[in-house]
């Protein structure tokens, strides 16, 4: 893949401040059209996941555990997403420095609010197109939460060539190739069932190739040689919000659904709220031993680590195979 070789200073690049918080959350899990029947047909397989209780409701954004280090600097595609709009607002809420690669930076006015500039960055680019990702557009990022996707079966979120093939493989490839090689880290948000497009109920979810196109992202990531954490969630439940601003939005919650399901394998079929998944992206920035690990999630309910470092960690340690 052939890059611009002339590097931009991150000042000269079209960098947009925002005014105004209202959000307006849109889905971006394809997991979200799979028929309710099947997936709770095999809901007994997730009995040898890991359980942790505490709380995920309004203390899961409202007391964020904050990230450790102020030197990051956190890049997130798909921010205007469902999950990838709930990771935004949890880490402004936490002081973490942003910055949003969007398709149409205009939307950011109306979905994230007025920001210092030092604090939230937007940058106008698509990664469908390895010609919009300029090597400067990462300058200064240290760790990526790649939240982008589209519906398994045709909709109207297909217009303008945005299919599973564009989004979840030919986009997850060139943003991982235009990466800096000094990245911390890489989360994607993939989905559970990849490792068995063929089988029931995911063949039915994968008629039209979301689940093998999300899987040849996933690869990709992994042969890529950047440090990485895959995030497969379940069913997606829980918005996506709409005309929220950032006071309510942190005040959602996980409705009952609390308590948190991880595993490894593929092995997980189940529902997962979008909230779960977005605080999963985050604590597993921070956790050194989920480098190089993927885990599959749902949620179930019962009490939640909320945003507990600690309890996070024993999640995805005891689901970790041995």
């Amino acid at each position: 893949m052939a890059f611009k070789l002339s590097l931009t200073p991150i000042s000269d690049l079209q960098i947009h401040k925002i005014p105004s918080f209202h959000t307006q959350f849109l889905q971006t899990n394809p997991t979200s059209s799979l028929p309710r029947k099947l997936l709770d047909s095999k809901l007994d397989s997730r009995r040898k996941s890991s359980v942790c209780t505490n709380s995920l409701k309004q203390e899961t954004l409202q007391n964020p555990t904050p990230l450790t280090s102020s030197n990051k600097r956190v890049l997130v595609t798909g921010g205007t997403g469902g999950v990838g709009q709930l990771v935004v607002a949890s880490l402004l809420d936490r002081d973490v420095k942003l910055r949003l690669l969007l398709r149409n930076p205009e939307k950011a006015t109306t979905l994230f609010g007025e920001q210092e500039e030092e604090k939230l960055q937007v940058i106008k680019g698509d990664t469908r197109n390895s010609e919009d990702l300029d090597p400067s557009m990462f300058e200064g990022v240290t760790h990526v939460i790649c939240c982008t996707g589209t519906t398994a079966f045709p909709s109207r979120r297909w217009d303008g060539d945005n299919t599973p093939e564009r989004v979840d493989w030919e986009g997850v490839r060139n943003l991982v190739s235009a990466l800096p090689r000094s990245l911390s880290r890489i989360i994607l948000v993939s989905s559970v069932g990849v490792t068995k497009s063929n089988e029931l109920p995911w063949s039915i979810m994968n008629l039209f190739g979301v689940l093998k196109y999300k899987k040849m992202g996933e690869d990709f990531v992994i042969n890529s040689g950047l440090p990485y954490t895959i995030i497969r969630p379940g069913r997606l439940t829980d918005g996506p919000y709409t005309s929220y601003d950032l006071n309510t939005l942190l005040k959602a919650t996980a409705g009952e659904r609390r308590a948190v399901l991880i595993s490894q394998g593929d092995k997980l079929v189940g529902e997962v709220s979008r909230l779960v998944v977005a605080e999963a992206c985050i604590q597993a920035l921070n956790i050194d031993f989920t480098e190089g690990q993927i885990y599959e999630i749902n949620s179930v309910p019962g009490d939640g680590p909320g945003s507990d470092t600690e309890k996070w960690k024993e999640l995805f340690k005891s689901a970790q195979i041995q």
